[in-house]
């Protein structure tokens, strides 16, 4: 923070009204005047070096919070919806972040009318059958989750600290397991189906698929686990979410069961030093907690716990289409939340060179380089005629981490820069010759005369 000043008078208000004390007892406790902290919440004035250190003193505040997070995203996603074409002018960058950092709940009232106003959009269109009962209004239940875990950093303290504290009291998994099911009095069997996990609460059996590989059988176990003895600690995070559909909350419920079973399987402080000691080497680690690679993946993008954070990365899944089918991000790299991403990232290369580490520097248009690292989890679905299910993963940190990546060893980080974007519509570079279609923001020059990878100049 030194050098800058810092404006993050939403945190503030975030903290300040997490822990209940109104703008009279925050002040006395920060030590500055009421007036003084009015406007340090309202982003007229930067916050003091002085109050940095009251939160953290007072309030036990890890302070590293201040200087990134929703503000980031939420200027993101909203240049992202305002490149829509419904919309005429470009809105001044300066203006998204004043609203991103003054008003961040008008921000994501904003992205939920725009979000309806797509679906909407896209159900006329395809003139589906049940515009008239589903309505127009409602935010996509899948959108509404996706938005839930991306607003937390893709971390939830209380699930991630039980899971921790049901494995330390396994002496190992699979023994911890078996014993869990025995006290339970539920009986596992294994049968040859396409159904992962199927849970019979009446006779007291979960049936697992024999297809599946062990690291996914152990993570299905993990995730009943959540359901049976954790529901009450996941009821009461899907509370304090307010969720405005059941679809959503029962969608979340699965996801925080996930979360659980991805902590439990790689509990928080022993996979956090597992990582550091044989730098982040992704086979290594699901080797050491019998995890797959995208599981091991997923779960160093989580490590955001406050006072013990590990490195931040991004992590996205895609498909064939270069559809985003998973996403999160704890760096400034932000992703398209409708459509695919960058045709220059490295990911989508993957799906060509399967079983190999790909790795790449790419810069986006904002300056910023990133360390990025892709490969192929594509699965077969266990037998003859069963589908492959065809994915890839990327893994990346700013370059300034890469020295703590095993796969950054032997590559100059200075040399071959990628420039990548996020979506078409937004990224401000003109001349990319992958480009899908023109930015809103740059007018566009257009000779029938001449022609050059692009049928237009920007």
């Amino acid at each position: 923070m030194a050098g800058q000043k810092l404006y993050a008078g939403g945190k503030l208000r975030e903290v300040r009204t997490r822990i209940g004390l109104t703008q009279t007892e925050f002040a006395a406790r920060l030590g500055v005047s009421l007036p003084y902290l009015n406007q340090m919440e309202n982003n007229n004035r930067p916050v003091s070096t002085t109050v940095v250190l009251a939160l953290a003193r007072e309030f036990g505040f890890d302070v590293t919070e201040l200087g990134g997070g929703d503000e980031a995203r939420l200027v993101s996603d909203m240049r992202e919806a305002l490149a829509d074409p419904v919309f005429g002018d470009a809105v001044p960058l300066a203006d998204l972040r004043l609203a991103a950092g003054n008003a961040p709940a008008l921000a994501r009232a904003f992205l939920d009318l725009h979000r309806a106003y797509r679906d909407g959009h896209e159900r006329l269109a395809s003139l589906d059958a049940a515009l008239g009962s589903s309505g127009m209004s409602a935010p996509s239940p899948w959108e509404e989750v996706r938005d839930f875990f991306h607003y937390c950093d893709n971390y939830i303290d209380a699930v991630d600290r039980a899971a921790e504290t049901f494995a330390g009291r396994l002496d190992d998994l699979e023994s911890g397991l078996a014993r869990f099911w025995r006290e339970k009095r539920i009986a596992v069997v294994t049968e040859d189906s396409d159904r992962l996990r199927r849970f019979d609460s009446r006779a007291g059996v979960l049936t697992l698929s024999s297809r599946a590989d062990p690291a996914t059988l152990r993570f299905q176990q993990l995730h009943q686990v959540a359901l049976i003895s954790r529901g009450e600690l996941l009821d009461a995070t899907l509370d304090l979410a307010r969720f405005t559909s059941p679809d959503a909350r029962r969608i979340a419920r699965t996801g925080l069961a996930n979360y659980f079973a991805g902590a439990a399987l790689m509990p928080y402080a022993a996979f956090r030093g597992a990582a550091d000691a044989c730098r982040h080497d992704l086979e290594t680690l699901a080797r050491q907690f019998g995890a797959s690679l995208e599981q091991v993946g997923h779960r160093l993008s989580t490590l955001q716990r406050s006072g013990a954070k590990g490195v931040p990365f991004f992590f996205v899944r895609v498909d064939p289409a270069g559809q985003i089918t998973k996403r999160h991000s704890a760096t400034r790299l932000q992703f398209a939340r409708f459509g695919g991403a960058c045709p220059l990232w490295n990911v989508h290369a993957a799906f060509e060179t399967p079983g190999r580490f790909l790795r790449q520097v790419a810069e986006t248009p904002d300056g910023v380089r990133y360390f990025c690292l892709a490969r192929d989890v594509s699965r077969t679905g266990g037998a003859w005629g069963a589908p492959v299910r065809r994915h890839a993963i990327a893994l990346g940190c700013e370059v300034r981490h890469a020295e703590r990546l095993v796969y950054a060893d032997g590559l100059d980080l200075n040399s071959g820069v990628v420039p990548i974007g996020v979506s078409c519509r937004i990224c401000e570079r003109v001349n990319c010759h992958q480009r899908a279609v023109p930015p809103l923001e740059r007018p566009l020059r257009i000779d029938p005369h001449d022609r050059g990878v692009l049928p237009y100049d920007l």
